[in-house]
């Protein structure tokens, strides 16, 4: 789970400082301090997630590397099909 820094004391002095009642600013820092926490589960990669992720990408890019290589030999093999005859034809 990502954590992020809030320094909820000082969150509470500067509301405190500002004229709001201890008690309010007390609430609305723990209700930032939720928000912040909720928003961060919610929305960040965790080191996990993006390692899951590359692994995904590695196995979808050796997967496509063979199917590429396989569609490379059946065009190769159509294109050969078309020429070999109108080889023979115009060597005849």
């Amino acid at each position: 789970m990502a954590t992020i820094t809030f320094d909820t004391l000082k969150f509470v002095e500067r509301l405190k400082a500002a004229g709001i009642p201890e008690g309010q600013a007390k609430a609305e820092a723990e209700a930032l301090q939720g928000a912040f926490a909720e928003a961060l589960d919610s929305q960040l990669a965790t080191k996990r997630d993006i390692d899951r992720l590359e692994r995904r990408m590695d196995g979808m890019e050796a997967k496509l590397t063979g199917e590429l290589t396989l569609v490379k030999w059946m065009l190769a093999l159509v294109i050969a099909a078309q020429v070999i005859p109108m080889a023979a034809k115009l060597f005849k």
